[in-house]
């Protein structure tokens, strides 16, 4: 399989299949949810380079889906596939942040090549994930550095920010201790060792009463952010 991931979302599970199978036979990876809710969920609990929404679906349309996909993510590329040909519809789903919108029926090699020119235009940008990411009850605002929610503001270090990102890119997976010090300080330095572990200290803080979160340190080796 690729590297590259779709998020793949239409109720019609015939065209469903067809378009699913089709994007795969080209080395995609393609999850494909039969509604905008389940789309949304995946999306919150998995890494995706591109999104290929339909609009009319059950219990969220793609406009809905779009909107709340770019509430965490104003990056990610975002196609329509819909049957609504209105100019009206198009300029409205352009207007919630789509990249671009075609119109069913449509060619799996236009589509194809869509997806590629969009990858490519989102791999020439610095490649730095999600700006906003969901962590229990939070919400992290990768680039001002702050974890949220409707109670709450709790603002971290720069240092801390990046630290906490580097592990929700990685969640579940070891992470070596030298990788973490290269990654934030260029080095594996002791004294910026001893830095590392109050940076983890606190983040463990923030988040001890988050269910199913934590932070394991695994002797002699590193860490793991389980989410």
């Amino acid at each position: 399989m690729s590297s590259f991931k779709i998020l793949y979302t239409e109720d019609d599970e015939t065209l469903a299949f067809l378009t699913k199978d089709n994007l795969e036979q080209n080395d995609y990876d393609v999850t494909h949810c039969p509604d905008g809710k389940s789309g949304l969920e995946s999306f919150k609990n998995d890494d995706f380079d591109i999104c290929i929404f339909d609009i009319m679906m059950p219990k969220m349309d793609g406009f809905e889906l779009a909107t709340e996909i770019r509430k965490l993510n104003t990056d990610i590329p975002i196609i329509f596939l819909s049957a609504k040909t209105l100019k009206e519809d198009r300029i409205k789903g352009l207007r919630l942040g789509a990249d671009d919108y075609l119109v069913k029926p449509f060619s799996i090699e236009e589509l194809i090549l869509k997806i590629e020119v969009f990858l490519k235009r989102s791999q020439k940008k610095s490649k730095h994930g999600k700006a906003i990411y969901e962590i229990g009850k939070y919400q992290f605002d990768t680039k001002n550095f702050i974890l949220f929610n409707d109670e709450e503001k709790i603002g971290l270090t720069q240092r801390e920010a990046e630290l906490l990102k580097l592990f929700l890119d990685n969640k579940n997976s070891v992470l070596k201790r030298e990788q973490i010090l290269t990654a934030l300080w260029g080095t594996d330095d002791y004294f910026m060792g001893r830095s590392l572990d109050v940076f983890i200290s606190r983040l463990r803080k923030i988040l001890a009463n988050e269910k199913g979160i934590s932070i394991e340190n695994l002797h002699g080796i590193g860490f793991r952010f389980v989410m």
